[in-house]
C-alpha cells in the first residue's frame, strides 16, 4: 500500500486545497460540503457524549469534522501532556485538556489559521487557557519537542498527508518511549491507482 504520493505531485496545491476548505468549515459550518459535521453527527455516529459536548463552545463543535472518536481507544490520565494534530475548531483538543487536568498539557496542532482562531478562543471559553497551546503546523513537520508527549490523537487527518511515512516519523519522534497514539481515521481495502493517487482534487476531497 503506497504512503506517499507519486512524483511530480504538486503538494502544494493539494495543501492549499485542504487549507481552503477547512478554513470555509471554520467560517461557514452549515455550508454545504460533502462529508459530516457537528455535534448532532459525533454524537450519533461516532459514539460522543452529548451532555459532555454541551460543555464544549458551540464554535467548537459546530466546525467538528473527524471520522472517529478517539477517547474511546484509551485513556488520558491527569498530569499527561497530549498532542491532537489537525486539532481543528478545537473539540477533541477540549475533551484530551479535560481530561489531563488539572496539572496537564494539550497542545493542538492545525495549518488552517481560522481553525487555529476557533481552537484558541474555545480554550479560553472553556477556561483552559493555561491547559491548551495551539501551534500552526502540519503532520510531517510537528513544531513539538522530541519525546515529550505521552498521547497524540487524530481524528481524520492523516489520510490527507502526502507522506504519511513522514507524519508517522513525526509521531514516533514526539512521543515518549511509552507513549501511545489514538488514531481515528479513513483507510481503503485496496490500492488507489495511479491515475487515483495523481488526483490533486481527490487527494483533498
Amino acid at each position: 500500500m503506497a504512503a506517499t504520493c507519486p512524483v511530480g505531485f504538486n503538494v502544494d496545491k493539494l495543501r492549499e486545497l485542504v487549507r481552503a476548505e477547512y478554513d470555509r468549515v471554520a467560517r461557514e459550518p452549515h455550508g454545504n460540503f460533502h462529508f459530516h459535521r457537528g455535534p448532532e453527527y459525533a454524537c450519533r455516529t461516532l459514539g460522543y457524549d452529548a451532555e459532555e459536548l454541551e460543555t464544549i463552545p458551540s464554535e467548537c463543535t459546530a466546525s467538528f469534522a473527524g471520522v472517529g472518536n478517539p477517547h474511546r481507544i484509551g485513556p488520558i490520565e491527569p498530569g499527561e501532556t497530549v498532542l491532537d494534530i489537525g486539532c481543528g475548531a478545537g473539540m477533541d483538543l477540549i475533551l484530551a485538556a479535560r481530561r489531563a487536568s488539572p496539572w496537564g498539557h494539550a497542545i493542538g496542532v492545525d495549518m488552517t489559521p481560522a481553525m487555529l482562531e476557533l481552537a484558541k478562543r474555545g480554550a479560553l471559553k472553556a477556561g483552559l487557557w493555561k491547559n491548551i497551546e495551539v501551534r500552526r503546523g502540519q503532520a510531517e513537520d510537528l513544531p513539538v519537542k522530541n519525546e515529550s508527549v505521552d498521547v497524540v490523537i487524530s481524528n481524520g487527518v492523516l489520510n490527507l498527508s502526502p507522506d504519511k511515512l513522514s507524519a508517522f516519523g513525526e509521531i514516533y519522534r514526539v512521543l515518549k518511549p511509552s507513549g501511545r497514539l489514538y488514531l481515528a481515521d479513513v483507510v481503503v481495502k485496496r490500492e488507489l491507482s495511479l491515475a487515483a493517487r495523481s488526483d490533486v482534487d481527490l487527494w483533498a476531497a
